[in-house]
This record gives structure tokens, C-alpha cells and sequence, in this order.
């Protein structure tokens, strides 16, 4: 009878374990899911802002030409292109806001303050909502890899999560605004 117990006993103890386990990948899963949305919306805002800034009137037409297309193609890529979009993006802008004076000079201009600003703050932004996002995913991956995840198949029918990998470097003369 005592062996029965302690059997009973080991099998509840390995359910619990295991509900927990399932549970925290849930939680992870939808972790996820909730930074991605995050990312997603950081990225849509920081495309939403070259865009508006590269029709304003306020830049040379090159450089609109160069940021807009960037921008548009940001906003209207496919999952699976989106990254090299986002990175192409981030090159865009790096290559418009590059140099100092070419921040000074949108300031100089009406409304100029307040859309570098708006500017500075949506790509300082996107390179915190990726990191999380990876975090995420790499908390996410490493728990799924546990064997006792992979025997019981505790992760369901879940898409293994993917890291979202791009070019987030800010223009230099962007980045280093204070007070924004």
C-alpha cells in the first residue's frame, strides 16, 4: 500500500511539473505574440514618420525620393521580406540624416523641431522593441529545447519562434539628440 502512494504520489508531482512547465511556455508564447505586435507597431511608426518627413517638403527632393521609397517599401513588405525592408530602411535613414547639418537644417525649417524630434524618437524606439522581442524568442527557444518539452510535446502546435533580425542602427546625428 505504501508503494502505491508514493507512486501516486511521483505521478502528481511529475503532472504538476509538467502543467507548470506547459504553462510558462504558454506564457512565453504569448509574450511573444505581444512583442511582436510591439515591434510591429515601433516599426510602422518609425516608417509612418520617414514617410510623412520625406513629403513634407522640408528635405532636398533626393533625399525624399531615397526616404520615401524606403519608407513605403517598409510599410507594404511581406512577412518573409520585411526584415531586409526594415534594414533597407535604416540604411535610408542614415544616409539622409548622416550628418549633422543635415539635422540642423530640418530643425531651420517650419515644423522642422518637431518632426526630427518625432524622428529621433521612433528610431531610438525600434532597436528596444527588437531586443525585447529576441528576449523573448530566446526564452521561448530555450525551454522548448528542455527534452521533457520535446518528449511531452508540451509546446502543442505552436510555430517555433523567430527572432527578428535587422539593421537597427540609428544616423548618428539622430541618436545623439538631447532631451529627446
Amino acid at each position: 500500500m505504501t508503494t502505491l502512494i508514493w507512486i501516486v504520489v511521483a505521478l502528481f508531482a511529475i503532472g504538476l511539473y509538467l502543467s507548470w512547465t506547459a504553462g510558462r511556455l504558454d506564457r512565453l508564447h504569448a509574450r511573444i505574440d505581444a512583442s511582436r505586435a510591439a515591434l510591429d507597431a515601433q516599426l510602422l511608426r518609425r516608417a509612418s514618420v520617414a514617410q510623412e518627413l520625406a513629403t513634407s517638403g522640408v528635405l532636398d527632393p533626393a533625399s525624399s525620393i531615397v526616404l520615401y521609397q524606403a519608407a513605403h517599401d517598409a510599410r507594404q513588405a511581406e512577412e518573409e521580406h520585411r526584415e531586409v525592408a526594415e534594414s533597407e530602411l535604416s540604411q535610408a535613414l542614415r544616409a539622409v540624416f548622416g550628418e549633422t547639418e543635415q539635422v540642423e537644417a530640418l530643425k531651420l525649417a517650419p515644423g522642422g523641431e518637431e518632426a526630427a524630434g518625432e524622428l529621433a524618437a521612433a528610431v531610438r524606439r525600434v532597436p528596444m522593441a527588437r531586443r525585447f522581442h529576441n528576449d523573448s524568442v530566446r526564452a521561448a527557444r530555450a525551454l522548448r529545447r528542455h527534452r521533457t518539452v520535446r518528449w511531452f510535446r508540451l509546446a502543442g502546435h505552436a510555430p517555433f519562434p523567430l527572432a527578428f533580425e535587422m539593421d537597427d542602427e540609428a544616423p548618428v546625428a539622430l541618436a545623439d539628440r538631447p532631451g529627446t
